[in-house]
């Protein structure tokens, strides 16, 4: 199974930035998002490969890891490296042809995950000899379902109070014609003849015997008489969900939110993976947000100023607050409202007010006569 390209596919070079990488996933996701192109499986297409792209650039441990991989087949152990016969990506059964391991019959290739994921160079040696015996204890018995990440733009008050948001995503579900099981209803399924229904063969390697799953039935050790006609045998098709994601008040920019069992479906009766969720918060055109307090400015008159005054500022509770401006207030000068900041886990937050002082650009005939007589009587040159 050819690997894609992750970088071509969001459009950046492999020495892109990580903010780099996110700005070009964020980029594509909001063009071929499920919600903007509904009905649009090419589009669809893409949302699933650039949040695959995303999900494996955007860590540093897995970058590294398919960084690896995609050097060594550029450096010939794997079809010639990327692009070869106008192919996108290299093919991991390629490199491990080289050591004598590949896929099966009727077109199967393992993938990563089959093998564990990416891993290092040492993970794929070292897995030719190690893995055999892993594949037989667990012969492909009941396996969790891969985690999915994505991305969620929430507004700014969500996340100081608390609610929730709506998203849509793109995942694997299990196959409602053959409940799973990737038979055709009413076919047959049988133990493979050629692993004896183990799920393993053993073959040899010059000094070595080396175990590998079976090619006739994957690992599986049963063969079905007639694959799946809706899901052709994988067992899973793809489908779109739509989610309401409740957001905890105080909430941070960058924070994830983790969805037990809304991941890709297990394998053999697996649990689900779980759908992690990076918050994004909205900047907000009135309040900024410094840990638990909250910061605006206002501004006041030269009135309000030099006498004092009371007035009113916005909360995010979205309810007024009476602020008391003392006499002789200086521009720039920062007021505390007691907890009316965000509530987090360890506080409560305030809300920090500055204010600001407005000079009046043109003034009356009878107004600028008030202030010059102001002026006199505080003896103020002018």
């Amino acid at each position: 199974m050819a690997q894609k390209d992750y970088y071509k596919i969001l459009g950046v070079d492999e020495k892109a930035s990580p903010d780099e990488i996110k700005k070009a996933y964020r980029r594509l996701a909001k063009k071929y998002h499920p919600d903007t192109n509904p009905d649009d499986a090419r589009a669809a297409d893409r949302f699933k490969e650039a949040n695959e792209a995303h999900e494996v650039l955007s860590d540093p441990k897995k970058r590294k890891q398919y960084d690896d991989l995609r050097h060594f087949a550029h450096a010939g152990y794997g079809a010639g490296g990327f692009q070869q016969g106008g192919r996108q990506g290299f093919d991991i059964n390629d490199i491990l042809n080289q050591f004598g391991r590949k896929g099966g019959a009727r077109g199967r290739t393992f993938t990563q995950e089959d093998l564990g994921g990416f891993g290092g160079l040492g993970d794929i040696f070292s897995g030719i000899f190690d893995r055999g015996q892993r594949f037989r204890q667990e012969r492909y018995g009941p396996q969790s379902g891969r985690d999915l990440h994505t991305e969620v733009e929430i507004p700014f008050d969500v996340a100081a109070k608390g609610g929730s948001t709506v998203l849509t995503i793109s995942k694997e579900e299990a196959c409602d014609r053959c409940s799973g099981t990737g038979a055709e209803p009413g076919s047959k399924v049988e133990k493979c003849p050629q692993c004896g229904g183990s799920g393993m063969i053993s073959v040899s390697q010059g000094a070595f015997a080396v175990s590998r799953p079976c090619p006739g039935c994957y690992g599986r050790g049963e063969i079905v008489s007639e694959p799946c006609t809706k899901c052709g045998g994988a067992g899973q098709v793809t489908a779109r969900k739509r989610l309401s994601v409740k957001i905890p008040a105080g909430i941070v920019d960058g924070r994830n939110i983790r969805l037990r069992g809304q991941g890709q479906p297990g394998s053999s009766g697996g649990p689900q993976g779980d759908l992690i969720i990076k918050v994004s918060i909205m900047p907000h055109r009135f309040f900024r947000r410094r840990g638990a307090n909250i910061h605006c400015d206002i501004d006041i008159n030269l009135a309000q100023a030099v006498l004092g005054s009371k007035v009113k500022v916005r909360t995010i509770a979205d309810k007024h607050a009476m602020l008391k401006i003392p006499p002789g207030t200086q521009p720039g000068t920062t007021f505390r409202l007691k907890g009316l900041g965000v509530k987090t886990d360890s506080r409560l937050g305030d809300q920090l007010v500055t204010v600001n002082i407005e000079i009046p650009g043109k003034l009356s005939a009878e107004d600028k006569k008030l202030f010059e007589h102001l002026a006199e009587s505080l003896h103020l040159k002018h």
